[in-house]
């Protein structure tokens, strides 16, 4: 069945207008552009410099980072996905995406939202391998098996928002449909839909509870094998080294559900309408910009292998032989 306009003809190309934060003064839009600029611009270096210190390091070829590489490769995707359409919007009021951009943009956020959610799965996982069983890791995490478990993160995160996808695009809507956001939330295009959104509505949510709830169950689950495994170490020296490998997983895993919360809390909660599009633009842009910093402050051994490539390119230690030891 096509999608009809509610003015009754048929078009098969209604054009989406974003409306933004609506009570946002005008005034306000260079201010706002130039903090998402700078935001955008942090997590674009954050990750990268974390991509090539593990490609470059070759002590840092291991399941761990890996998998880290994924995470940062993840945020750099999904925020490309949503922000420079964000920029745009409030630079130069450019409003408009076509209905295929504007669906192939809900897609692409939610793949990589979902692709988040199951890649700090694996990376709980490989951490409860490498602490309950040391023994065993080298055989669990092979570079085979560690290629598999990303791979599986990813495929499953690209075909998990195909139904709602599909369902949205056979929705009804205006010629230009008015969509009250920063960009094309599956929410927010049935919202502008003319059609009945319950049964839209209602596969969100089934979505979002699979993609959000399930996962944090597993983490929480391989957490509670590791406390248990930790608690057994009888020196404290152990149990501390063994807590250092978990802490920066923990604090991303903590910032990417705080982010959702955010956003459900923003939604469900009896608030302006404008901070409902906050709370989701939040979960947008928080974890990815957090992320580097949490790997990049946390982490000694991403940090010297970022320290040795500044140093390596620094002009005045090029030709000190010192400085290659």
């Amino acid at each position: 069945m096509g999608t009809t306009t509610c003015n009754g003809s048929v078009d098969g190309s209604p054009v989406f207008y974003l409306v933004g934060i609506p009570s946002l003064p005008e005034s306000f839009f260079l201010p706002v552009f130039f903090i998402f600029l700078l935001f955008y611009l942090l997590i674009l270096l954050g990750n990268a410099l974390i991509l090539v210190a593990v490609v470059a390091e070759p002590s840092l070829h291991k399941p761990m980072y890996f998998f880290l590489i994924n995470l940062s490769t993840l945020d750099i995707l999904f925020t490309t996905t949503t922000v420079p359409k964000m920029l745009s919007l409030f630079l130069l009021g450019d409003h408009f995406l076509s209905f295929p951009a504007c669906l192939l943009q809900m897609y692409l956020f939610q793949s990589f939202t979902c692709s988040e959610a199951f890649i700090l799965v694996v990376m709980a996982y490989d951490r409860y391998v490498a602490i309950c069983r040391p023994l065993h890791y080298p055989v669990h995490m092979t570079p085979q098996t560690n290629a598999a478990l990303a791979a599986c993160a990813w495929f499953i995160a690209l075909l998990l928002p195909i139904p709602a996808v599909v369902k949205t695009s056979q929705m009804a809507y205006n010629n230009i449909a008015h969509i009250y956001h920063c960009f094309c939330d599956h929410l927010a295009l049935v919202q502008a839909s003319c059609s009945d959104t319950l049964p839209q509505t209602l596969m969100g949510f089934c979505i979002a509870m699979v993609v959000s709830f399930l996962p944090l169950l597993l983490v929480l689950l391989s957490y509670a094998h590791i406390l248990a495994s930790v608690l057994r170490i009888s020196s404290r020296e152990g149990r501390s080294k063994a807590f250092s490998t978990c802490g920066s997983h923990l604090l991303v895993v903590g910032t990417y559900y705080s982010s959702i919360a955010i956003a459900y809390v923003a939604y469900r909660a009896d608030l302006p309408f404008d901070f409902h599009i906050i709370g989701n633009v939040v979960c947008a842009i928080l974890t990815p910009v957090l992320n580097p910093l949490i790997y990049t402050l946390r982490n000694k051994d991403i940090k010297a292998a970022i320290t040795r490539m500044a140093c390596l390119q620094d002009p005045k230690n090029a030709g000190n032989p010192d400085s290659q030891v």
